[in-house]
C-alpha cells in the first residue's frame, strides 16, 4: 500500500494550488524585501515578488531557507497519521533546507520511531526540482512503492541539467559573484552570461552579446546535452522556466520547437529563491530523465 507523502520545500516552484491538485506538500522559503518578511506563495505571490523586482530598483530581495519548526510542522502531521514521508530539497549547495528538514526529521522520529522519513538532495533546484517532484508523483500514483520510488530519485537526479541565462549582471554584482566594474563594462556591452546547472553546482558556460544570442547558446547546450546522453522524448522531459516575461518565454518555446518539435515544453515560473540572485529576467530549460522503476 503506498501509504506515504511527498513533500518538498518551496524551491520546486510548484504553487500551492498545483502542488494541492497533485497531492504535494510545500514548506516555502522566506523572502525579505525591503526589511519585511514573507513566506513565498502565502504572503507574497511569485507575480507579485517579480512586480516588485521590477519596480523597485535598487532594491535586492533576500531569501532565507525553512526553519526545523517549518519542517517539523508539517512532518508531524503525516506522522501522527502513520503516513511515511518522502521530501525534496533544494540542493545543498545553494541551501541548507536539507540540514532543516533532517534535523526536523530526527526529531519526529523520537516521538514517532515507527515512521519511515527519508530526506533527499535533489541535487537541482527551481523547475528542475518541478520536475523530479511531478515525476515522483507519477509513479506513486502508479502504484510504486516508498523505497522503491526512493531508489529511483536517487539513481535519476544526477541526469537533471539546467541551462540558462540571464538579462544583466547587475544581481551578479550585488551577490559578490563578479566586480562592480566587470558588471558595469557587462550591462553597458549589454552581456549575459550563460550558466549550467549540474549535480549541484553551478557552471559558466560562456557569454553571449544580446538577449536573443544568448538564447541560441541555451539552445545550442540543450542540444548537445539531448545528444550526449541519447535522449529521446520518450526517455527525456523539459521545461522552460522564466522570471517574469511570460511572453518572452512562449516566444523562446517557439524557437525551441522548431528543432526539438518531439518534445513538450512546459513554461513554469522561476521562484524567488533563485531570482533574487538571478534579476527578474532568468530564462532557461531544464532536463530530466524520466523516473523508471
Amino acid at each position: 500500500m503506498n501509504n506515504y507523502v511527498i513533500i518538498s520545500d518551496g524551491s520546486c516552484d510548484l504553487s500551492f494550488d498545483e502542488a494541492k491538485k497533485i497531492g504535494v506538500e510545500i514548506v516555502p522559503f522566506n523572502i525579505e524585501f525591503n526589511n519585511r518578511f514573507y513566506k513565498e506563495g502565502v504572503d507574497i505571490s511569485v507575480r507579485e515578488f517579480y512586480e516588485r523586482m521590477v519596480k523597485e530598483t535598487g532594491i535586492f530581495p533576500k531569501t532565507s531557507l525553512p526553519t526545523v519548526h517549518d519542517f517539523f510542522v508539517m512532518f508531524e502531521q503525516y506522522a501522527s497519521q502513520n503516513i511515511d514521508i518522502i521530501c525534496l530539497c533544494i540542493t545543498t549547495k545553494f541551501s541548507g533546507s536539507y540540514n532543516s528538514a533532517s534535523t526536523a526529521r530526527d526529531m519526529i522520529l523520537e516521538e514517532y520511531p515507527n515512521i519511515k522519513i527519508t530526506i533527499i538532495d535533489t541535487i537541482v533546484n527551481t523547475v528542475l526540482q518541478g520536475l523530479i517532484v511531478k515525476e515522483a508523483v507519477r509513479l506513486k500514483q502508479n502504484g510504486v512503492d516508498y523505497d522503491t520510488l526512493v531508489e529511483a530519485i536517487e539513481s535519476h537526479k544526477s541526469t537533471g541539467r539546467i541551462f540558462f541565462t540571464i538579462k544583466d549582471l547587475t544581481y551578479l554584482q550585488h551577490g559578490g559573484r563578479i566586480g562592480k566594474v566587470s558588471s558595469i563594462i557587462g550591462n553597458l556591452l549589454k552581456i549575459s552570461p550563460l550558466i549550467t546547472l549540474k549535480d549541484g553546482e553551478i557552471f559558466s558556460s560562456g557569454k553571449a552579446i544580446s538577449r536573443m544570442r544568448s538564447l541560441l547558446k541555451v539552445k545550442e547546450l540543450l542540444a548537445n546535452y539531448l545528444k550526449e546522453v541519447k535522449a529521446t522524448s520518450d526517455t527525456y522531459i523539459i521545461t522552460i522556466g522564466f522570471g517574469y516575461d511570460l511572453e518572452e518565454a512562449k516566444r523562446f518555446r517557439d524557437l525551441l520547437k522548431k528543432d526539438f518539435s518531439e518534445y513538450e515544453f512546459d513554461i513554469n515560473q522561476i521562484g524567488a529563491t533563485i531570482a533574487c540572485h538571478t534579476g527578474p529576467y532568468p530564462l532557461g530549460v531544464g532536463v530530466l530523465k524520466k523516473l523508471d522503476k
